[in-house]
């Protein structure tokens, strides 16, 4: 029984699970009133869960409401709808805003919202003093209370009558900042105040200003007072005191300074009065400024004084300002409308001023070290005043010019430039410098002793000579050198070597060599090598000639080789010509002996040879005769007559006798071959 209620009531609870079906549609978010607020308005963030059921039953939601990723608010409810109230939106409530429903083991997020809290707080300021010192610092602070950072601060400084001076500050994790404000001269009361910013979404959102803060200022020393005596207006010569006081609060760093076009004159320290004297002249015309400081604080006053000229400057006078060594100057010092003062002359020198005489005028007979710059000067109640420079030159004539190549020897090699100098040994610079390529002028030069000219344009066919011109402001004139003739030295062009015979030479034989260049200035210098395992210098000679020849008397078999010749001249570049091979063989006596030692023992041996096989033979036919009886015996008789003509040697004794006999009868026969014929026949 209780095992079929425990089955009924698994089947009820399953049936009753899957009727418990559902699933989230959207889940939104929305602020209101509005997604934009003002600071200090209520505010409330909704999020709502649409949601499908399969039936009418309960589900408990759990809300979660996120600011800028960092949660801000959590419930958990059976409705539908939760709800986040903020009583007063600050500018920190400004964010991007998302919800998130969890229900039933399902969760579904909502897109983000970005609510904008519009306006901030008014920032709070306040000042370190109320009451300061010209030159001292007002420190204040401002404060953004329930603003989060960042933050930008702007404080402003207000006078009367005048624009505000503002600083601006960004605090990165503060909520409040500090500045300081200078107080200056002028300054009497001051009005401060603040106000903030912060950057929303690509703009800003500014506070409203803050209190106004007042701090008073007192000066430290009253404005300055400068005096001028006799008067503002005084004449050269006159002494002229000017006084510069003040009245201060408290005697301590107190300095006064007294200062003309940013010149300091005088100065005091911890005094309340600077005095300064002095001979009034032209240059002191012109503003003066006493300034007090104190710390920062600092005042000043300006007056104007003119010096009116007592006399005019002096001029000097010269009789010529260029002139010839030896010649007379004279100078004269003058003053326009005025006679009565001691005047000098002087010559300007780096190391000081010489005086050459002290009166108004001075002749003198010059030479070239007079030359510089002469002034006078004139003197009239303790008045100085000089005039301007004169300049005096003394010219010595130029000495006869010298014309040269700077490389020094009068030559060029055709296709280079050939640079020329001229020189003068004795003349006052400047002097001008004239070139000349025959009778046309090339180039003008001034210089000081000397010139340089380049002529790139030197041929092979140039005879024209050089000279130069040199002339300064002496009237002696201009001097001219003397013709310079320059060697045009024209490369070696194309060397050759040759050989007779050619090729091959008879060892003991006499060798001809031949190197030649087709081009070339002379004397040229010839070297035949012989190419081994190093290149060796075998001839070598200089010819005012575009060829030589080199005999070499008896060649060896040594001298067998590759030769090539090298021709060079003063245009310093060696010219090689293409190689040549020469062979030693042997000389035609040479040839003999050699044939004469090889033959002579063949002839011999063949010599021997042939006697070997004639006696060999002799001795083969010698018995078969013996055997050949009566009717040969005509025959044997007369070959034995013709061995002993022929090989006498070989025969001695009896035998000789019956040869003879013989001999008769082979003589006739052999005498008449006709009747020899008919017998036979």
């Amino acid at each position: 029984m209780y095992l079929a209620l425990l089955v009924i009531f698994l089947q009820c609870s399953e049936l009753y699970t899957q009727d418990r079906v559902f699933t989230f549609n959207t889940v939104e978010i929305n602020v209101q009133p509005s997604v934009k607020v003002k600071n200090g308005a209520p505010m409330s963030v909704v999020c709502h869960a649409d949601i499908s059921k399969s039936a009418d039953f309960q589900l408990k939601h759990n809300f979660t409401i996120f600011k800028d990723g960092k949660l801000v608010f959590m419930t958990v409810s059976d409705k539908d709808d939760a709800r986040y109230e903020v009583p007063m939106a600050r500018s920190s409530d400004t964010g991007e805003y998302e919800c998130t429903v969890e229900a039933g083991g399902k969760t579904k997020s909502s897109n983000s919202l970005h609510v904008w809290v519009t306006g901030m707080t008014k920032p709070i300021l306040t000042a370190e003093k109320k009451e300061v010192l010209e030159g001292e610092v007002v420190k204040l602070r401002c404060e953004l209370p329930e603003e989060v950072p960042p933050l930008y601060f702007y404080f402003r400084k207000i006078k009367m009558n005048s624009t505000p001076k503002e600083k601006y500050v960004f605090e990165a994790y503060k909520n409040y900042s500090e500045v300081e404000f200078s107080v200056e001269e002028g300054d009497n009361i001051l009005q401060f105040d603040c106000f903030g910013k912060r950057h929303v979404q690509r703009e800003f959102d500014s506070s409203e200003h803050s209190n106004k803060t007042l701090v008073t200022v007192r000066e430290p020393f009253i404005k300055p007072t400068l005096s001028v005596k006799p008067s503002r207006n005084i004449t050269e010569g006159d002494r002229i005191q000017l006084e510069c006081s003040t009245v201060v609060a408290r005697m301590r760093d107190i300095e006064i300074i007294l200062q003309k076009n940013k010149t300091i004159l005088n100065s005091v320290r911890d005094e309340k009065v600077l005095k300064y004297s002095a001979v009034a002249t032209l240059e002191d015309s012109g503003e003066y400024l006493c300034k007090v400081e104190q710390g920062r604080a600092s005042k000043s006053t300006k007056v104007n004084v003119v010096v009116s000229e007592l006399f005019p400057k002096p001029t000097l006078a010269a009789s010529m300002n260029k002139l010839d060594e030896n010649r007379e100057l004279t100078l004269s010092c003058s003053i326009s409308g005025f006679q009565k003062a001691n005047f000098s002359v002087l010559r300007r020198n780096s190391n000081g001023d010489v005086l050459l005489e002290t009166s108004r005028s001075l002749t003198m007979r010059v030479s070239v070290n007079d030359t510089g710059s002469y002034i006078c000067k004139a003197e009239v109640k303790g008045i100085v005043k000089e005039s301007k420079p004169v300049r005096i030159n003394v010219y010595a004539p130029v000495s006869k010019p010298t014309l040269s190549v700077v490389s020094g020897l009068p030559e060029v090699v055709l296709g280079k430039p050939l640079q020329l100098i001229c020189r003068s040994a004795r003349g006052t610079p400047p002097i001008t410098f004239k070139f000349y390529k025959g009778n046309v002028m090339k180039e003008t030069v001034t210089n000081d002793t000397y010139a340089t000219f380049l002529d790139e344009n030197v041929g092979p066919n140039d005879k024209k000579g050089y000279k130069c011109d040199a002339r300064n402001n002496h009237s002696s004139g201009v001097k001219t050198s003397n013709i310079l003739n320059v060697t045009v030295v024209v490369p070696i062009r194309n060397a050759s070597l040759g050989s007779i015979p050619y090729g091959e030479v008879e060892e003991g034989s006499e060798t001809a060599f031949l190197c030649s260049v087709k081009e070339g200035s002379w004397p040229i210098h010839f070297r035949i090598f012989r190419k081994a395992d190093r290149d060796v210098l075998v001839f070598e000679q200089s010819e005012h000639a575009d060829r030589v020849m080199w005999r070499k008397g008896t060649m060896s078999r040594q001298d067998t080789g590759t030769y090539y010749c090298m021709a060079s001249n003063r245009a310093n570049v060696d010219v090689k010509s293409h190689p040549i091979t020469i062979s030693v063989i042997l000389a035609s006596w040479q040839k003999g002996v050699i044939v004469a030692f090889v033959l002579i023992p063949i002839a011999g041996a063949v010599t021997l040879a042939l006697w070997w096989f004639l006696c060999k033979k002799k001795k083969a036919k010698g018995p078969s005769m013996e055997m050949s009886g009566p009717s040969l015996a005509t025959n044997s008789t007369s070959e034995k007559l013709t061995r002993q003509h022929n090989d006498g040697d070989y025969y001695s004794g009896p035998d000789l006798e019956s040869a003879e006999v013989e001999y008769t009868e082979v003589e006739v026969s052999t005498l008449d071959p006709h009747k020899e014929n008919t017998r036979a026949s």
